[in-house]
């Protein structure tokens, strides 16, 4: 009922709006901007292009794992998409990456004692087998190099299930959920800056453990790798990162939905292991190295005034088609940038639309751009990947290069399809005023809180670490989640057509005021080395 009254009352201010917009001399003046909303507004509800737009992108073209061969087929289309709405100074910015992993098939089945097909999924970056692989389980649960001992000797030839399979879960919350007022009002609480000097050696020790482990299964002759997925409900999700040259996984690995995990480890404590084959055909890409950020831009009328900025990661896992994680950010990304363009007027500051690349292995392209054009901190060159990323979080002094001051405002999207409720103030109590005097035209459309809490994980996070104004929008979660982030479920089904237009037309309508507005976001203070949060902490060694 609140969304049919919100529609209804849409309509009536655009209409009143639009009716006025021919008495408006220029689109730079204060009702020359309620006109540019109003128009907004209109065309992104009316003759949105959205859900068309998410069809091409994940129906067509599917999953985008870092500098895989899609990736770059999808840059190249969204590259195209931008050129026919307009947008000039398309380009790629590239950056250090890694290798490209092509995943073209792959089957895992149980042979006995039955024959059964399982879900599963390789983890990335993964080696192929050398056809079909065929052998008996083994239950070895391993989480430390401690346990590694334990089973030296009982491994050679065999298919090693190296998770604890625990108890079937049970959800005890909704699948589905929009946030209530009373939800959102949850949200905002000041979140306490932690500094553990260290918490970033026991992240990276934790993300080499992977490495460590396939290794030793090799030198014991293990076929296979099997992990259990996280979530259950038969949902997978392949995330790997051992995508460095030389340094990937050394054996085959595949990861198994709980359900057909837990069965092979019933069938094997009550009787026979069971038999499993493997297949996985795909291929390393060593040609090119570099991934890509794709950047378009609508020009501004005041080269002085600097630039605003809206970005989303292109990136995505491979169980499904990278829907909702994050092709709905993109989406909306370039469907805001088509209602802008649509306007035929010149904002004051430029507009940058940005498509980020390795956000899944660590913000890493978003990262390149602010170390390419607005800071850089003293991190180890010969670091990559996830630990280079631990790294630059803690690295001190942030140096801001001569673009820093010219970026005025980021707005990023990364939590699924679900309408936007408001926006993340990220703790700058100074900038309060400002979003919601922008976010002030979408009352109408739900969008009207503002909540002094952080997000984390995505692409704005390192803009707020060096003191830049990069904000997030909030969201409904839907089942963002519950069973779509990262899994097979990740595909346009998931995603909301009636939310999407709305997301976008307040990206766009923000985007616009940002542009020409008088005023400018205050900043947070350039961050400085912290001192420990606890100066008496005692790490336990066991961890």
């Amino acid at each position: 009922m609140k969304t049919l009254k919100a529609h209804r009352f849409a309509h009536a201010i655009v209409a009143g709006l639009l009716g006025c917009t021919a008495a408006v001399p220029a689109l730079a003046s204060p009702d020359g901007e309620s006109a540019a909303i109003a128009r907004i507004i209109d065309e992104g509800m009316n003759r949105s292009e959205a859900m068309t737009t998410a069809s091409a992108l994940m129906d067509r073209i599917g999953p985008r794992l870092t500098n895989s061969e899609n990736h770059r087929k999808a840059e190249r289309w969204a590259m195209d998409l931008l050129k026919q709405r307009g947008l000039v100074n398309i380009h790629v910015e590239p950056f250090d990456f890694g290798l490209g992993w092509n995943l073209d098939s792959y089957s895992v089945a149980m042979i006995s004692p039955r024959p059964l097909p399982l879900t599963a999924i390789p983890v990335a970056w993964s080696p192929p087998t050398a056809g079909p692989v065929q052998g008996q389980i083994v239950i070895a649960p391993m989480s430390r190099e401690e346990h590694f001992a334990e089973w030296k000797g009982k491994l050679a030839g065999k298919i090693v299930l190296v998770s604890l399979p625990g108890e079937t879960s049970e959800s005890k919350s909704a699948v589905f959920q929009r946030y209530t007022d009373a939800d959102i009002a949850a949200l905002d609480a000041y979140t306490r800056p932690v500094f553990d000097p260290d918490a970033a050696a026991l992240q990276v020790r934790n993300r080499r453990f992977q490495g460590k482990l396939a290794a030793f299964l090799k030198a014991e002759g293990a076929l296979a790798l099997v992990k259990m997925s996280y979530r259950d409900g038969k949902l997978v999700h392949g995330e790997g990162y051992d995508f460095q040259p030389g340094q990937t996984l050394a054996l085959p690995a595949i990861e198994l939905a709980q359900e057909d995990y837990r069965k092979l480890v019933r069938l094997a404590k009550t009787g026979a292991a069971p038999e499993i084959a493997i297949s996985v055909a795909a291929r390393y890409d060593e040609s090119n190295l570099r991934a890509e950020n794709v950047v378009a831009e609508i020009p501004g009328s005041d080269p002085k005034a600097g630039y605003v900025m809206a970005g989303a990661h292109f990136d995505s896992w491979i169980a499904g088609d990278g829907a909702n994680d994050n092709g709905a950010g993109s989406v909306t990304v370039l469907e805001a940038a088509r209602l802008i363009a649509r306007l035929g007027v010149k904002p004051k500051r430029t507009i940058r639309f940005v498509l980020w690349g390795g956000e899944e292995q660590g913000l890493l392209g978003s990262r390149a751009y602010i170390e390419q054009h607005l800071a850089t901190r003293p991190v180890d060159p010969s670091l990559k990947g996830y630990e280079s990323y631990v790294a630059w979080r803690n690295a001190f002094p942030i140096t801001p290069k001569p673009e820093y001051g010219q970026l005025k405002a980021y707005f990023n999207m990364d939590n699924g399809s679900g309408r936007f409720r408001g926006i993340y103030t990220e703790g700058n109590l100074g900038a309060e005023k400002l979003l919601k005097e922008w976010l002030a035209p979408f009352d109408m459309l739900g969008a009207d809180k503002l909540v002094v809490s952080k997000t984390g994980g995505t692409d704005h996070v390192f803009l707020q670490a060096i003191g830049l104004p990069g904000y997030q929008f909030i969201q409904d979660p839907l089942d963002y989640d519950t069973r779509v982030h990262h899994l097979n479920l990740d595909t346009v089904d998931h995603m909301r057509a009636e939310d999407m237009r709305q997301a976008a037309v307040i990206m766009a309508g923000m985007l616009w005021q940002a542009a020409n507005s008088d005023k400018e976001l205050p900043r947070a203070v350039l961050p400085t080395q912290p001192t420990p949060t606890d100066p008496f902490k005692v790490s336990d060694p066991s961890q």
